[in-house]
């Protein structure tokens, strides 16, 4: 029985073509041989990677209910026994307001630029990853689209492409980042590259990073802070949050962050200044007890 077979028995006809594209994307996403054998982890990971690149939760939910139908059929036609995410569902929240509570203050951002790595070669790499997240708020689409050529050093400047959600920007390098980058493109990146690409980031195993890699790396940060739902994406949302509450003109945190329209980046600045302050203090006692 083929995969479309099984969706014709199951679906209308119009639901089968979306089905087979959604299902296609994420075999694309993976591999073959690795999405039929997916983990839990690797939908988290692909799910993950969708809501850096679709607003509505709804989207999102649709694809699930196609992975769910897909993992269904390898059950059905005895390629594995078990289904990873059956009892999965989307919870995002869907009215666009700032969850406060997921944010992180600057104190708790910087603990995620310093951590002794396991793997030494890898170590100056998940720095590198880490800095771009926390200094320039970058997207994992944006991150995964960086060329070595993007890089200069000479100025400490940085170009990130446009994308379907972010206008193209040329942003300052933080010094300790010169640095850090050095070292990854004169020694650490040809270590690790086996498949050759220009792409900046190289994954452990040579290739060019597509962005499970940086999900799970972020995800390892979670037990510093076990209370918060730490993703790329809420890194990205405190950065900017942490700006526009330090009075920080919202046109310059707009092109910082690459919105395409200010009211995308209106959105994370509360009217009350103060009354966001007073929140912060309130979700992170980690920073109420720094300032006693």
């Amino acid at each position: 029985m083929t995969l479309e077979n099984y969706l014709k028995s199951k679906l209308s006809a119009s639901s089968v073509k979306i089905y087979l594209f959604e299902i296609n994307h994420f075999i694309k996403f993976l591999g073959k041989e690795k999405s039929e054998v997916a983990s839990y982890q690797d939908v988290q990971n692909y799910l993950s990677w969708l809501r850096d690149n679709y607003d509505n939760p709804g989207t999102i939910n649709r694809i699930l209910q196609s992975l769910k139908q897909f993992f269904f059929y390898l059950i059905e036609i005895k390629k594995r026994e078990d289904h990873p995410c059956r009892y999965l569902s989307i919870k995002d929240h869907t009215s666009g307001q700032m969850q406060l509570q997921d944010f992180l203050t600057i104190q708790q951002l910087q603990k995620l630029l310093h951590r002794k790595e396991r793997y030494k070669i890898l170590a100056n790499r998940n720095q590198v990853i880490m800095s771009l997240l926390v200094n320039q708020a970058l997207r994992v689409q944006e991150i995964c689209a960086l060329k070595v050529e993007d890089i200069d050093l000479k100025k400490a400047t940085i170009y990130i492409n446009s994308t379907a959600k972010t206008n193209a920007r040329t942003l300052n390098l933080k010094s300790e980042q010169i640095m850090l980058l050095h070292t990854y493109l004169h020694e650490v990146r040809a270590k690790l590259i086996k498949v050759e690409t220009k792409n900046l980031i190289i994954t452990k195993s040579g290739t060019a990073e597509k962005g499970e890699g940086i999900h799970y790396l972020v995800s390892t940060f979670r037990p510093l802070f076990a209370s918060k739902k730490l993703t790329p994406t809420t890194i990205r949302q405190s950065v900017i949050t942490n700006l526009l509450s330090s009075g920080t003109d919202l046109r310059i945190v707009q092109v910082f962050a690459g919105h395409k329209k200010p009211s995308a980046t209106e959105k994370y600045r509360p009217t009350n200044l103060e009354k966001l302050r007073s929140s912060i203090e309130k979700y992170h006692p980690l920073n109420k007890k720094e300032q006693k």
